[in-house]
């Protein structure tokens, strides 16, 4: 989604961004900021992310554009939790990485992927949004041949791999398994944990990982690759994938 602003006597397409609030049962669980769109996919994955949800979430109809109210089920009490994310930087302010980190099943072996086919992985992202505005990301889902499965874009990376994932959870598609994880920019420890929750081996990004990122990966065996471009990348966790 994008808007139309006036620069310098012309006029410009800018990503749109404005606040959703995720609601369980009523209740305000969650605002982040987002690009309108895929709004309930959105908030399965990030509820998934979270470890919160214990299958395909329902919804409570709701009028409010802004808002999307789950109906369950649940895996655990929310108790007093409450997050507030942006558009840059996913959850924060958490006090502790023992709050942040989420319970991640054992990772399957995975498919082995060629080294070319994964550096070409970001040429294959479908991103029109990226190409009105310049300010959107993107994750993209890819089956081991490099076939393009799913792609959100959103001005939050996290929001963006919220949406696959989610959309992926309500068509009772998780874990992945088999499947490979693009994204268009740098490899937060944030990414690193959301792919993992939703079972995916392989993640690849344009950009580069952080610290906590790489070491994430390397402890929950997931093969992480950064700086995927011009046909070359760089292996950073478990490489045994990597053909």
């Amino acid at each position: 989604m994008h808007a139309r602003v006036e620069r310098d006597g012309e006029v410009d397409e800018v990503a749109v961004e404005e606040p959703l609030e995720i609601r369980v049962d009523g209740e305000p669980l969650a605002v982040t900021m987002r690009t309108p769109g895929h709004d309930e996919e959105l908030a399965a994955g990030f509820l998934h992310g979270e470890g919160l949800l214990a299958g395909a979430p329902r919804f409570h109809p709701t009028l409010d554009a802004n808002a999307v109210d789950v109906a369950g089920p649940l895996a655990a009490d929310l108790g007093a939790r409450r997050f507030y994310t942006t558009s840059s930087c996913g959850v924060c302010g958490k006090g502790a990485l023992e709050e942040v980190a989420v319970h991640a099943p054992e990772l399957a072996v995975g498919p082995r992927v060629a080294r070319a086919l994964l550096a070409g992985l970001p040429d294959r992202l479908e991103q029109p949004e990226f190409a009105r505005t310049g300010g959107l990301h993107a994750t993209g889902l890819f089956d081991a041949g490099g076939a393009l499965l799913a792609v959100r874009e959103d001005v939050g990376r996290h929001n963006a791999m919220d949406k696959v994932i989610g959309r992926s959870l309500l068509d009772g598609t998780l874990p992945f398994r088999d499947r490979v994880l693009c994204v268009s920019g740098r490899l937060s420890f944030e990414l690193v944990q959301k792919a993992a929750v939703a079972g995916a081996p392989i993640l690849v990004g344009v950009g580069a990982p952080t610290s906590l990122a790489v070491a994430l990966a390397a402890d929950r065996g997931l093969t992480l690759c950064g700086f995927a471009r011009g046909g070359r990348l760089n292996v950073y966790a478990d490489r045994a994938r990597v053909a």
